[in-house]
């Protein structure tokens, strides 16, 4: 006689001497090269000193340096702080040649690029461990021979500096400049925006200046109005994979228009 209860469903079993389906097969096999892949990209990552606060920037690895892979080095700051490559090859095309002064260099993203569009950049920072990675970053891109680095603080070398454009990409304050709804120009360090724009005016005519995305833009237009006449003023807003990256602005002849757009 038959039971009114359902047959519990049949499950399939293998046994160790049983052909596995090929769909089982390839799962395992993909879970083992995933797992592989897995445990390489952590052993990158720990021989790179990836700490958990940048680890969000690891995958970006190649939109700031294309030859990451090369021997770039960072340290943790420059994670996060580095202008992505294809952004700074574009301040390289905006300088129009000549010496570049970039007085924040960091890791050396943008002095890199700028020494190979122009004729001589000085690359400053405070900190001599950053000017020791910039200087071994440059080598794998094969221009150091055109930079000078300078282990200073910009602000106390500027009444010495000469030059055709003064690259400014000061300190945002780190990953927390997101959280505010606008950033002012007085958060930037080690002074405000303000100062930071009239001290490179005195070293030379043209400006560039880097700044976070949500930057109160009209406070960088009132920037021009610093010279008298007013210099010209162009605020571009970098894209990147479709997303509002950064915005940067150009002062004096490099200055095309009032407000453009460059993505990637």
């Amino acid at each position: 006689m038959q039971s009114d209860e359902a047959a519990p469903p049949h499950k399939r079993r293998y046994s160790p001497g049983k052909r596995k389906p090929k769909s089982f097969k390839r799962r395992v096999k993909f879970r083992a090269k995933l797992r592989i892949k897995n445990a390489l990209v952590a052993k990158e990552e720990k021989e790179q000193g990836v700490s958990p606060l940048v680890k969000k920037y690891w995958v970006q690895r190649y939109d700031l340096f294309l030859r990451y892979d090369q021997g770039i080095k960072m340290d943790e700051e420059g994670w996060f702080s580095v202008t992505p490559e294809q952004i700074a090859v574009r301040h390289a095309v905006r300088c129009g040649g000549g010496v570049v002064i970039d007085g924040f260099t960091g890791v050396g993203g943008n002095a890199i690029q700028f020494a190979t569009m122009c004729h001589h950049v000085i690359a400053i920072d405070i900190d001599p461990r950053k000017v020791a990675l910039a200087f071994e970053n440059a080598k794998i891109y094969g221009v150091e021979d055109h930079i000078d680095f300078i282990v200073g603080d910009f602000l106390q070398l500027a009444p010495s500096l000469k030059g055709n454009v003064v690259f400014l990409s000061p300190p945002w304050g780190g990953p927390s400049y997101r959280e505010k709804e606008t950033f002012t120009l007085d958060l930037l360090k080690p002074k405000n925006g303000y100062s930071l724009f009239q001290v490179a005016q005195r070293i030379a005519p043209n400006v560039i200046m880097y700044l976070p995305r949500n930057v109160d833009l009209l406070q960088v237009e009132e920037l021009s109005w610093l010279s008298s006449p007013p210099l010209k003023v162009e605020i571009e807003e970098n894209m990147l994979h479709g997303r509002l990256k950064s915005i940067t602005a150009y002062f004096g002849d490099i200055a095309f228009s009032d407000l453009s757009t460059f993505e990637l």
